[in-house]
């Protein structure tokens, strides 16, 4: 296929997510694949505004699609979002040679993406975020890798709950998206699950609950918090002092972004980035590579940013009936 497609660039963006290194991998592979130059961005925007760019051969990616984390590490960068911040980038790109570059991240990254593009660059974004919070995208990179090591984390709280007949209230990552704690509990057999979405009942959403399984012998419970929902702390006090029961609070945070990502992340980032890159070489832009009906296809980015979330209330309601 032609194309006047010469140099192509990768970077990501906004929190790190397992599974972005496979991303890259197959970014930098597929590109070379095309006899296209690729050159990655080192810490994100505030990398293209600075010009911390290193040369990518095929050996530059062996032994990383195992590894968490991203080896081009990532920042954000208020700079960039400014008009004058977008033409300093673009004009980095120009002088550097990069004809369009590949942006791995959230939707900040993806609204990145879409004002680079405006600047004369081109740029396909990819999905990589852990709290599976970007509504044109089914799954996001991290998200499996995320909730394996929360369910991990929580078995292991299991053990000294039932030791100590207690009750652990845990906040999983998710501000706006309460997708990992409503997986995360369907999968430990929390008593409770709270998401952003849902508003709650302190009473007859854990306290009933609670109350109603002791009556069928249950002596230790687990409660999922979405880091949205919050207030952790006063939660297991306002427990403890209802039921009598010694209940703690556990923040899991930043150890579910790390880890070596699972075979889900590991494919799904190479596949999304090998399309982001054949897009490129096609000369696309301003797509945005997400997965819909099961399958890795590409969206306009404006579209893409414009779409709304759908929560899945047929999977809480299903968590309701057999978490008890």
């Amino acid at each position: 296929m032609a194309t006047k497609m010469k140099a192509i660039a990768v970077l990501t963006s906004g929190g790190d997510a397992p599974g972005m290194n496979a991303a890259v991998r197959a970014v930098v592979r597929t590109g070379l694949f095309y006899g296209v130059r690729v050159v990655g961005i080192q810490r994100g925007f505030n990398g293209l505004l600075s010009g911390e760019v290193v040369e990518m051969n095929l050996r530059s990616v062996s032994d990383i699609i195992h590894r968490g984390g991203t080896i081009l590490y990532t920042a954000r960068s208020p700079e960039f979002n400014t008009p004058a911040g977008v033409q300093q980038a673009a004009s980095t790109c120009r002088s550097l040679g990069i004809d369009g570059v590949v942006v791995i991240g959230g939707d900040g990254s993806f609204r990145g993406a879409r004002d680079l593009t405006e600047a004369g660059i081109r740029c396909i974004g990819v999905p990589g975020t852990i709290d599976n919070d970007i509504a044109s995208s089914e799954y996001t990179i991290g998200f499996d890798t995320a909730m394996n090591t929360a369910v991990q984390m929580v078995d292991r709280l299991r053990d000294t709950m039932e030791s100590h007949d207690r009750c652990s209230v845990v906040q999983v990552m998710g501000r706006r998206c309460g997708d990992l704690a409503l997986q995360t509990g369907i999968a430990v057999g929390a008593t409770s699950i709270l998401v952003p979405e849902v508003p709650f009942d302190f009473r007859k959403d854990i306290i009933d609950r609670m109350r109603f399984t002791q009556k069928t012998g249950k002596k230790h419970f687990i409660i999922v918090v979405a880091e949205g929902v919050g207030g952790v702390e006063k939660l297991a006090e306002d427990i403890q002092r209802e039921t009598g029961i010694e209940s703690r609070a556990t923040i899991l945070g930043h150890v579910q972004r790390g880890g070596s990502p699972t075979l889900r992340d590991r494919v799904v980032g190479s596949e999304m980035g090998s399309l982001a890159a054949t897009l490129l070489y096609q000369g696309k832009e301003n797509r945005v590579v997400v997965m819909r009906g099961g399958k890795i296809v590409d969206l306009d980015i404006t579209e893409a940013l414009a779409m709304k979330r759908a929560f899945n209330k047929n999977l809480y309601d299903i968590a309701l009936k057999i978490s008890i």
